[in-house]
């Protein structure tokens, strides 16, 4: 290995070190791999000094004209009054990224240098990109960074038995969709469900029976049930959360019985013994009054507990 192999090797051992969870980037993966995969990684923006819970967070350059903004709208949203509505946007053409200041009102800085509005600034890797008050650093394609910070992204925002969102996910996520629902004047929808009488299923069967059923169960919700752009999270244990953006209540009734009927009707087959698995699901759609998320999610948790109250292995859809 040469010294340029060594200090790449190092890189990637020191970012580890340094993560909390001091785990590998890529699970069993050697360091051929590593640079395989680097090299398919786009160029990105990642957040360095922001709003809360946008910290490290990254997002893939993979198109051109993409708006970074308070907008709901914006390809990026950044929430902090900091932040124009439509503060920036990111070109990309033939390989090359760039930045244009689409005349904010505070400016969009390069390296410590403000841009003048509407004149693209070709960016540079490692380049610090300030918006406002919001600090993020250009990284380019093929960028060893990037691929770093996408992999551990991409390990914090997905449950690692399902692969599917997690709670962590879920709770950054949900605020953005209620928000945009709003703006746009489009309806949202939220299902929660459980697993019903998934402890008997641990304790009859095993754990790795209990593995199973919800790697089954997130499988075929995932693949046959609900569409790509449906936000779809295991909120913890045996419940898990499909955010509906665009479907009104009767849609979202009508998808959580096809889940409910479903799953009732699935062979669930373990080390060759049938397991009995039934769901029991909540429903609730966006409401003028409501001002936040949490109102949305709460509602569909209250639908939730009427279905197990009511006898389980149903649908319970609460209004207002």
């Amino acid at each position: 290995m040469g010294d340029n192999d060594k200090k790449l090797e190092e890189f990637f051992d020191d970012f580890e070190t340094n993560t909390e969870e001091r785990t590998s980037i890529v699970l069993g993966g050697t360091f051929s791999k590593r640079l395989q995969q680097a090299e398919k990684v786009p160029p990105s923006l990642v957040l360095l000094m922001g709003p809360a819970g946008y910290v490290s967070r990254q997002w893939t350059i993979d198109n051109s004209d993409i708006i970074i903004g308070r907008s709901m709208t914006s390809s990026i949203f950044i929430d902090d009054r900091s932040v124009s509505k439509s503060h920036a946007k990111l070109t990309v053409s033939f390989g090359e990224v760039a930045i244009i200041d689409l005349d904010s009102t505070n400016k969009t800085v390069i390296n410590g240098s403000a841009i003048p509005p509407f004149v693209p600034k070709k960016l540079k890797n490692n380049d610090q990109v300030k918006i406002g008050n919001v600090l993020f650093k250009y990284l380019e394609e093929g960028s060893i960074e990037a691929a770093a910070h996408q992999n551990l992204q991409t390990k914090s925002e997905k449950d690692s038995l399902t692969k599917i969102w997690n709670k962590g996910a879920l709770l950054q996520k949900g605020p953005e969709f209620f928000k945009r629902a709003k703006l746009l004047e489009v309806p949202l929808s939220l299902l929660v469900f459980d697993l019903d009488h998934f402890k008997k299923v641990n304790d009859n069967y095993s754990h790795q029976a209990g593995d199973y059923v919800l790697e089954e169960t997130a499988s075929i919700i995932q693949s046959k049930l609900i569409r790509n752009d449906d936000y779809f999270a295991r909120f913890g244990g045996e419940e898990f959360v499909i955010l509906l953006f665009g479907s009104n209540i009767q849609q979202a009734e009508e998808i959580g019985e096809r889940i409910r009927a479903t799953i009732e009707k699935h062979d669930f087959t373990f080390d060759e013994q049938k397991l009995p698995v039934t769901v029991s699901i909540g429903i609730s759609s966006q409401e003028e009054k409501m001002t936040t998320f949490d109102e949305l999610f709460a509602q569909a948790d209250s639908a939730l507990y009427a279905s197990k109250n009511s006898g389980r292995n149903r649908v319970t859809v609460l209004k207002s």
